[in-house]
This record gives structure tokens, C-alpha cells and sequence, in this order.
């Protein structure tokens, strides 16, 4: 029960404008592509990772969704179809990661997914690479709440067990 209250009453915050070699943006929930592509414009990271995107999306169509120039998708964002849920999402970025010999990323997803999100990405990358966690807040609901929390504890132990 403890581990639950903590869970729910210290959900990730924010980043402030620390700046990283990357932005990491996990699709699935709202904002966190708007958040990413804030990253960007502020310069506190000079490229861009969506991971998880489906494969019919293609980046004109994201560039005319979030009203920005195609350009930007051009030079700094990358679109990784291949992950389809957290643990995928994982390896979607590692890989990415090692292509560009990143150090330092900034993990965007949702307050109450990072601290799973974050643990499946730590656990796949190399060792030295930092995760930055720059969560988006939301309301989730109790029932939200709860499943994420043992989605969390089982991705711990899988960790622990090297699964």
C-alpha cells in the first residue's frame, strides 16, 4: 500500500531547460509530441525521436497536425515505427541511440508511464547513456493509476530477472 500511495502522489515532473544530445517522445498519450517538438524549439535538444508511431503516419502529415514546418521534421525528427508498446519502445530507441552516439536524452512521455517508461529504456540502453525524464502531466484516474503501478512492478522484476 505504501508503495502505491508513493507511486500516485509523487508522479515525475516536468524537466526544467536543462539541455540533453536528444529528446525521446513516446506516443501514446496526449501532449507528448507537443512537449517534444517544445524541446526543440527552445533548443534544449537539437534532434527528436517519436517512437512508436504507426506505419501509415508520415511526417508531412504530423508537420501540417502540429502546424509546423516540414523542415523541422526534415532535419531533426526521426519517426521509429517499429515499437508497438513500452518494452519495444526500449529497443527502438537504443537503437536509435547507438546510431548517433547520443549521451544524454530527454525522456517524454506521460507523469504516470515514466517511471516504467524510463526503467524499460535504462534497461536497453548501453551502459553511461543518462535518462532525463521530462514528464507531461495529466488527471489519470485511479483505475489508470493502479494498472500502471503493477505494469511498473512487473517491469522491475523482469528487469532484475534480465528478461
Amino acid at each position: 500500500m505504501l508503495g502505491f500511495a508513493w507511486f500516485t502522489i509523487a508522479l515525475p515532473q516536468p524537466m526544467g531547460k536543462e539541455k540533453t544530445d536528444a529528446v525521446v517522445v513516446l506516443t501514446g498519450g496526449p501532449n507528448r509530441i507537443d512537449r517534444g517538438l517544445e524541446v526543440l524549439e527552445k533548443n534544449w535538444a537539437p534532434q527528436m525521436l517519436i517512437s512508436g508511431v504507426d506505419r501509415d503516419v508520415r511526417a508531412p502529415e504530423l508537420a501540417a497536425e502540429y502546424d509546423k514546418p516540414l523542415r523541422l521534421f526534415s532535419c531533426c525528427i526521426d519517426l521509429g515505427f517499429d515499437a508497438v508498446d513500452t518494452r519495444t519502445n526500449g529497443g527502438e530507441t537504443a537503437a536509435w541511440i547507438a546510431e548517433h552516439d547520443y549521451k544524454s536524452i530527454r525522456l517524454v512521455t506521460t507523469d504516470w508511464h515514466m517511471r516504467r517508461a524510463r526503467n524499460e529504456i535504462e534497461h536497453a540502453l548501453p551502459a553511461g547513456v543518462v535518462v532525463k525524464p521530462d514528464a507531461v502531466r495529466s488527471e489519470p484516474t485511479l483505475e489508470t493509476l493502479f494498472l500502471e503501478y503493477h505494469k511498473y512492478l512487473f517491469s522491475l522484476a523482469a528487469g532484475a530477472a534480465n528478461i
